[in-house]
């Protein structure tokens, strides 16, 4: 981490402002070469976290390139615990590449995807979890998911796991007593109900947090949601409904919709990837076909099933024979058109035994959208825990960490219940301990935080 690194650190295109950021130890020096000052100050004799006026210069032939305001950040009081330097200008693409550009030919390196990041990790300033946060924060979709990503950079999961980290301490501490005195039979006994106690709070603190990963998935990702049923019901205009706007063409045409169509909303603080699919019925039109196959896949993958039928009409074989095939997902019937006379039995529908939630709706007056709107939130948070009051796993590097972990606290419980000797029981909870350890990027691997480090965008 000798080097200086440089990036642009906003979207590249047309914009009010572009920022260049620089980070190291040479990022005043580089600075100097290029920026000319007021008063021709040196960068180095101004003071630190202010913003200054400024033109960044080509320093060959003192020609003016952009008239800038310059910040100066000094270690270690910085985003990267490193001198910072950044660079704002005018947001067009010429200039600030141009910026850049000066700032690699007068010795900075093109930083690498999340270097930013990854330095600030490295130099103690935050920790992994934290660091993976950063990204999520980026590219979150609703209020709550950003929410989540903020609790998660401001340390909240990283506490808990360090209160947890250290609980396992205390018991291994005891444990360790328990080893350099053997011949005391009475300490054996204290030392296996004591790590029991303990091992009971800890373990209801894993179970916990597995149990908020699926919606802290949830929040992060959004739900892949399937909108399936028979042709014509309804599916395309509910797609529009929840939109807000006609992104699928609506016809009283059976078999419109040809293909998949995906779009993200944002329902209640829930993010959600509507997959509009072709109505699903037998067919020899060869694209229809195609797209009722489709239509399949997307059913047996989708988190959420909004499964329509036409209550204007009695329910068919062919609505019976798919909802079968939402026997096991989680699925909300919409008994859609009731503008029109109502013909369908709800009651036949109820006795079918799926205990789907059941809402009624009208695409053309836009009755029930609400209700639709409430009952998927409902379905997957129930009215629990928010983001701001609850610490969650936020991807499967975190999930598959704590799942290990508590495997190993049960085979370390399991252990000591069973009166096997306590440097054996020892081994489950150093296991445990190292485990929990790797979520906040202790014992980890350099190829492990790389590849973390490289999903994350330039300049970041």
């Amino acid at each position: 981490m000798s080097e200086t690194i440089a990036a642009i650190s906003t979207a590249l295109g047309e914009g009010a402002i572009g920022i260049v950021r620089l980070s190291g130890s040479e990022a005043f020096a580089i600075a100097d070469k290029i920026i000319k000052l007021p008063k021709d100050k040196k960068i180095k004799n101004i003071d630190s976290h202010t913003i200054n006026y400024g033109h960044v210069i080509n320093p060959e032939n003192k020609e003016k390139i952009e008239e800038i305001m310059l910040v100066k950040m000094a270690a270690p009081k910085t985003y990267t615990c490193e001198d910072i330097i950044e660079i704002n200008c005018h947001g067009g693409i010429v200039t600030i590449q141009k910026i850049l550009q000066l700032c690699l030919d007068n010795g900075a390196r093109l930083a690498e995807p999340g270097e930013f990041t990854k330095r600030a990790f490295l130099n103690g300033r935050i920790d992994l979890s934290q660091a993976e946060a950063v990204i999520d924060f980026i590219k979150s979709k609703t209020t709550e998911a950003s929410l989540l990503a903020n609790n998660q950079i401001q340390g909240r999961l990283s506490s808990l796991i360090k209160k947890l980290r250290a609980e396992i301490l205390d018991i291994i501490a005891v444990v360790e007593v328990n080893i350099d005195y053997p011949e005391y039979d009475d300490l054996e006994i204290e030392t296996t109900k004591t790590i029991l106690e303990k091992s009971v709070s800890i373990k209801e603190s894993l179970e916990n947090l597995l149990e908020t990963s699926k919606q802290g998935k949830i929040i992060k990702e959004g739900l892949n949601t399937a909108i399936i049923g028979r042709p014509n019901v309804g599916k395309s205009s509910l797609l529009n409904n929840l939109l807000q706007e006609n992104k699928a063409i609506v016809t009283d045409i059976a078999g419109t919709t040809r293909d998949v169509l995906e779009e993200y909303v944002n329902i209640k603080g829930v993010p959600i990837k509507l997959i509009d699919t072709a109505g699903i019925r037998d067919t020899e039109d060869v694209v229809e076909k195609i797209g009722v196959e489709r239509s399949r896949e997307v059913l047996k993958q989708a988190d959420l099933v909004l499964f329509l039928i036409n209550s204007n009409e009695k329910l068919t074989d062919k609505d019976k024979e798919l909802l079968k095939l939402t026997e096991d997902k989680q699925t909300i019937i919409i008994l859609n058109k009731l503008d029109l006379e109502t013909k369908i039995d709800i009651t036949e529908v109820e006795s079918l035994g799926y205990n789907h939630p059941i809402i009624k709706t009208s695409m053309t007056t836009y009755q029930g959208i609400e209700d639709l709107e409430k009952s998927i939130r409902n379905l997957f948070f129930e009215g629990k825990t928010k983001p701001k009051d609850a610490t969650y796993l936020s991807n499967t590097r975190q999930v598959n960490l704590i799942t290990r972990a508590l495997e190993s606290l049960n085979e370390a419980i399991n252990a000591a219940q069973a009166g096997l000797e306590v440097d054996m029981v020892l081994i489950d909870y150093t296991k445990t301990f190292n485990l929990l350890g790797e979520v906040i990027g202790e014992n980890t691997s350099e190829e492990l935080i790389n590849e973390l480090f490289s999903r994350f965008c330039l300049g970041k």
